[in-house]
């Protein structure tokens, strides 16, 4: 028998579902507003390195493939359309292909060494050192010197005459060296600058991916009986290939725009020669300049400019591959 107080079972009312909450507190819109935050926050955070990469990347490189397809006057601006015309003008002068094969040298000369002295260098600093970072500090100094510092000096280390490299050869009965006079001996000398600066920035980079490398690689290896080079060139080269990877892309985007020491080298004045007198070390960069700058044509340099960029991209893809693969190799005889 149903009392009077309880309502009848048709006529009930539902009653309406209680609101749910978010655990950090808060309701459905707040949750909603929650999640729209985990999925935005992200992009805004990286959103300033594409801003600026943007701004100072792709905004100047756009602009000056629109420079290149143009006659363009440093006082004057920008001058009738001429499509390809700056590029098969660049393309058919002889200096331009003197500065490519002189770029290229002048990375051979310093890429090669820089990285094997780089990976020595870091593999010393691994070791238990005293006064470790005072030697990771030491090496780093070069690097923080000014570049037309560093080319000055050099530039006086290798002169012709009074160079204190000559003077050195000249004591132990070798023949002086005319570093300004051929190519192959001016590219020996600016590479020196180059690596003189660069080798210590790269040995830190190399070491702190060699720190990163699990030491019980290493204690398994000396059980199985690997001596130190062995496990150098069993267990450290292989595990550092991600960082020699970065190191050589690094290195090969540096060395091809070479300016400051080739710019400097030779004591060259504001109206004197560029390059040597015919153009024994002028590099992709310094003919970039001579072209834009001394001969007013902003339109062949911005076409330079690109030319040099797809030789890097097409170095640098060459290189990339290349360590993959010698590091693929290495890991798979261990």
């Amino acid at each position: 028998m149903r009392t009077t107080h309880e309502p009848a079972t048709g006529s009930r009312a539902a009653a309406p579902a209680p609101e749910r909450w978010h655990p950090r507190g808060g309701s459905r819109r707040r949750s909603t507003a929650g999640g729209m935050d985990l999925r935005v926050s992200p992009y805004l955070y990286i959103a300033p390195f594409f801003v600026l990469f943007f701004l100072f990347g792709l905004a100047p490189m756009f602009y000056t493939a629109w420079v290149a397809l143009h006659e363009w006057h440093p006082i004057g601006g920008q001058g009738d359309f001429v499509g390809l015309a700056n590029f098969t003008a660049v393309l058919g002068q002889g200096m331009f292909w003197k500065s490519v094969f002189n770029t290229l040298s002048i990375f051979v000369f310093t890429a090669v060494p820089q990285l094997i002295a780089a990976i020595f260098i870091a593999a010393v600093l691994d070791a238990n050192l005293r006064a470790g970072t005072f030697w990771r500090m030491a090496v780093l100094l070069p690097y923080v010197a000014a570049p037309v510092a560093v080319a000055i000096i050099f530039s006086n280390l290798f002169g012709n005459q009074f160079g204190l490299v000559n003077n050195l050869l000249a004591t132990v009965g070798l023949p002086q060296v005319q570093w300004t006079g051929s190519s192959t001996a001016s590219h020996v000398a600016i590479s020196t600058m180059v690596s003189f600066r660069w080798t210590g920035y790269n040995a830190l980079i190399l070491l702190a991916g060699m720190q990163a490398i699990p030491r019980d690689l290493y204690e398994a290896a000396g059980i199985d009986g690997a001596s130190r080079l062995r496990r150098f060139f069993s267990v450290t080269i292989p595990m550092l290939r991600p960082t020699l990877i970065f190191v050589i892309i690094t290195t090969t985007i540096g060395n091809l725009q070479i300016f400051d020491e080739a710019r400097i080298f030779g004591g060259a004045s504001g109206n004197g020669p560029v390059g040597g007198a015919d153009g024994q070390w002028k590099t992709i960069t310094l003919y970039l300049w001579e072209v834009g700058w001394r001969q007013a044509n902003l339109g062949r340099s911005a076409a330079i400019a690109l030319l040099l960029l797809l030789l890097i991209v097409l170095i640098g893809l060459i290189n990339f591959l290349a360590a993959r693969k010698i590091a693929s190799d290495t890991g798979a005889k261990r």
